[in-house]
């Protein structure tokens, strides 16, 4: 599993503001969104292209265009939703599919709740939105669903990490062949008692989407 910490100061700034108390639901999704565009940026650096035969107005030229099966996009409800739009932005002719993950409070497993992915994803690459790799077990459950329906690529974007949430992700991925990396805006301290990231930026479902559902 490789992971990368996007250093840019755009990010620091953008992140910054999307953890302080203060910011207000309207403002902190608008910042999701730009945060995730420039995430999502370093996180298609690998995106499989072809070359493609073009005329320009002064002469033919070969360039590149996104390879077939375009690439998937994955948010994982309910939080991953207020990602999509920021990576949309970006690959607008990607897929998308949905997974819905709960984790269990008590034991801290996720399991499945909801799906529309296709069948196969044999030679898909695949884009995973979760904002916070927190404990870590949600994204291991993802990643081990996709690659088991064929997923050959997985890149998991997510605003904060914690340390704690990557080892275990690590150790969930033990026995996948399938390349996995992870891009983040930051790599926080560790985790409280509760399995919130510290200092982290609170629940990131509640922030873009208000208390309702929540629970």
């Amino acid at each position: 599993m490789r992971t990368l910490v996007v250093d840019h100061p755009l990010v620091a700034h953008k992140l910054t503001a999307l953890r302080k108390e203060t910011t207000d639901t309207p403002t902190f999704r608008r910042l999701a969104d730009q945060l995730v565009t420039l995430l999502a940026y370093e996180a298609t650096r690998d995106v499989r292209v072809e070359p493609v035969d073009i005329q320009t107005p002064v002469a033919p030229t070969t360039g590149v265009r996104l390879r077939k099966p375009q690439p998937l996009v994955v948010p994982i409800l309910r939080a991953g939703l207020g990602m999509l739009d920021g990576m949309l932005k970006l690959l607008p002719t990607a897929e998308v599919g949905f997974l819905g993950m709960v984790r269990n409070e008590e034991t801290l497993e996720a399991s499945t709740y909801a799906e529309r992915l296709p069948d196969d994803l044999s030679g898909r690459q695949c884009y995973v939105l979760d904002p916070m790799l927190a404990t870590g077990g949600t994204l291991a459950a993802a990643i081990q669903f996709l690659t088991d329906r064929g997923a050959d690529d997985i890149t998991a974007i997510c605003l904060l990490a914690a340390p704690e949430g990557c080892a275990r992700l690590e150790q969930g991925l033990d026995g996948i062949e399938v390349p996995v990396t992870v891009v983040t805006a930051a790599m926080d301290e560790r985790l409280n008692e509760k399995g919130y990231i510290v200092p982290g930026l609170g629940d990131a479902g509640d922030r873009l989407y208000g208390s309702a559902g929540s629970h």
